[in-house]
């Protein structure tokens, strides 16, 4: 176990990281000011901590849980291995890559989740739909393959619950990240038409006389990133990019969205610009990053790091319950009385709270992380609780 000698802004960071908060939750943890963590990445190794904020940095490790102190000190390790052979060690997350020449397009799949509460109309399309392994959630779901003009694949999810969800798998190589920050935004209007149109289709003669089928109120984007031209400082930033795309676009006219001048993005990969509220669940094999409006994830290598089933599998249980709360936050709303039919009440919202933030017996620390990050970012939790107390018992 590699030791801290002395606390440097990389270290510092490493412990940021390791302990999955963001900027400003990190600076309120160790009671200092968010400009002294951003200091930090900027400076890395450069900036040796003054002997007070060492002892700071010393006390806010010795109170890290077991799982936190091993990720610091694998990252530690593998930051210490890196220097000695030579790499560049300027990032607490710099990974081994394989990139491409600078101003290749980069390679990315991006995956959206788009759910809607249908609620009993939705069991008319179950005897169709082939029955699928529950997800971290334990939510019984089954699968109905569509075809979709502009997707690799395409998948409707069905939960007994009344959720109904389309997950849209697309290849894209685009050569900015402004560039796919658009084609995002510009494809979220249509994606949320499309898929009220299909639900109309699948459910024509099923809805009630004069009922219209609603269609999703969001989409929720996971980025998987391959190849790439970025150097290994820059890297970092760019997932954070991927995975808060609205700060490279103007969107005050959504049906004119464009990209910010092309300066934005190449400042911003140069000043190692975070944002302060996304958290990190990157590791010694992979890069990691989980915003509210989505998550980044770079596999290395492939075969120890997570898959991106793993997290799209807990993505997908996310949303549903996501949209299934918010579903009855709207009954409460509009003056209805919030009640679900069946077993699908407080009782069921309770066990899958609990499903989604117990830690399995087989959980590995990298899993942990991820579905950590997802469900702080996410607000799940909250909304979960929320719901569940407007729920008769």
């Amino acid at each position: 176990m590699v030791a801290v000698e002395q606390w440097t802004g990389r270290e510092a960071v490493l412990l940021q990281s390791a302990m999955r908060l963001s900027v400003r939750r990190f600076a309120e943890h160790l009671g200092i000011a968010p400009r002294t963590v951003t200091k930090w990445r900027a400076q890395g190794a450069a900036l040796v901590c003054v002997p007070e904020m060492q002892q700071i940095l010393d006390a806010a490790l010795a109170t890290c849980t077991p799982e936190e102190r091993d990720a610091f000190h694998e990252r530690l390790a593998a930051q210490t291995a890196r220097k000695t052979d030579g790499v560049p060690a300027q990032h607490p997350d710099v990974h081994q890559v394989v990139p491409g020449a600078v101003g290749d397009p980069f390679a990315v799949v991006s995956h959206k989740f788009l759910p809607v509460y249908v609620g009993g109309p939705s069991a008319a399309l179950w005897p169709r739909a082939q029955p699928a392994p529950a997800g971290p959630g334990g939510l019984e779901r089954r699968t109905l393959t569509i075809d979709h003009p502009t997707s690799e694949s395409a998948t409707l999810y069905l939960y007994a619950c009344g959720i109904a969800m389309l997950h849209l798998e697309q290849h894209r190589r685009p050569a900015t990240i402004t560039d796919l920050a658009v084609w995002r935004y510009r494809t979220y209007l249509d994606d949320r038409s499309w898929t009220g149109q299909l639900l109309a289709r699948l459910l024509d003669g099923v809805l009630p006389a004069g009922a219209v089928c609603p269609e999703p109120g969001y989409v929720l984007s996971i980025y998987e990133l391959g190849a790439h031209f970025w150097p290994l400082a820059h890297l970092p930033t760019a997932m954070q990019l991927l995975a808060t795309p609205s700060v490279l676009v103007d969107r005050r006219n959504p049906a004119n969205i464009h990209g910010l001048p092309p300066d934005t993005e190449a400042s911003m990969l140069a000043s190692r610009w975070e944002h302060p509220d996304a958290v990190e669940f990157s590791g010694a094999v992979s890069m990691g990053l989980a915003s509210w409006s989505g998550v980044a994830y770079h596999p290395l290598p492939a075969e120890r790091a997570l898959s991106t089933a793993e997290v799209l599998d807990l993505e997908a249980d996310v949303q549903a319950l996501w949209a299934l709360s918010t579903h009855v936050q709207a009954l409460l709303e509009s003056g209805q009385d919030p009640v679900m039919p069946g077993k699908y009440g407080r009782g069921y919202l309770a066990a899958a709270y609990s499903r989604l933030t117990q830690s399995g017996p087989t959980e590995t620390v990298q899993h942990r992380l991820m579905r950590k990050a997802i469900l702080a970012t996410s607000e799940l939790p909250e909304r979960l609780a929320a719901a569940r107390d407007a729920l008769r018992p």
